[in-house]
């Protein structure tokens, strides 16, 4: 069976990624696989940049083909930011409450409550042989400064899906039916299946 390294250490992630890919014949490792794996340096201009980063450099280092994403927030009220630097907004070192402090703190420099935002996601899918496939995902919604929910990741408590829901307020199946991910996830898998069965 064939054996795909998922590029992150984020179990949440990790979760979600291992069960929209449970029905393809392979089988899912995570970086928590390899605890003395060291970082790859993000240091691409683009979501997809980084992904491809990623995939290439965890492939190379387990011999493994290579699944990593690489997926962040766009506040147009922020001319794009977080973007590529979402997962590190506060610092190299950041956690979700950092960030979305960072967050709220730069709305409220520019006296906004809510902006039109959307979550991206690039994939990008590194094999053995050294092929590559990349796809990308986008799910558009309103960033506010009141937090709702307990679920989720990241910006997920602030990321309105309508008036009354956020992201962190449904299920990881649901999430995987809409999210910037899952559609990522959706086009990636349409391109294993082909590749693997």
């Amino acid at each position: 069976m064939k054996k795909i390294v998922i590029a992150s250490k984020n179990l949440d992630k990790v979760k979600e990624m291992r069960l929209a890919l449970q029905t393809l014949p392979v089988e899912i490792l995570s970086l928590a696989d390899f605890p003395d794996m060291p970082d790859a340096i993000e240091d691409g201009a683009t979501f997809e940049d980084n992904a491809l980063i990623k995939a290439r450099f965890f492939s190379e280092r387990t011999g493994l083909a290579c699944l990593a994403d690489d997926s962040g927030l766009e506040v147009d009220a922020l001319n794009g930011l977080p973007g590529v630097r979402s997962a590190r907004f506060a610092g190299y070192h950041a956690d979700d409450g950092t960030n979305n402090q960072k967050l709220l703190d730069e709305l409220a420099k520019i006296g906004v409550n809510e902006s039109a935002a959307a979550y991206r996601c690039a994939l990008a899918f590194v094999d053995t042989d050294r092929s590559e496939l990349v796809t990308q995902g986008k799910i558009a919604g309103t960033i506010k400064t009141v937090a709702k929910g307990t679920g989720g990741f990241g910006y997920d408590p602030y990321f309105y899906l309508d008036e009354s829901r956020t992201m962190a307020q449904i299920s990881v199946a649901e999430k995987n039916k809409i999210s910037h991910r899952g559609a990522a996830l959706r086009k990636m898998i349409l391109k294993l299946r082909t590749k693997f069965l």
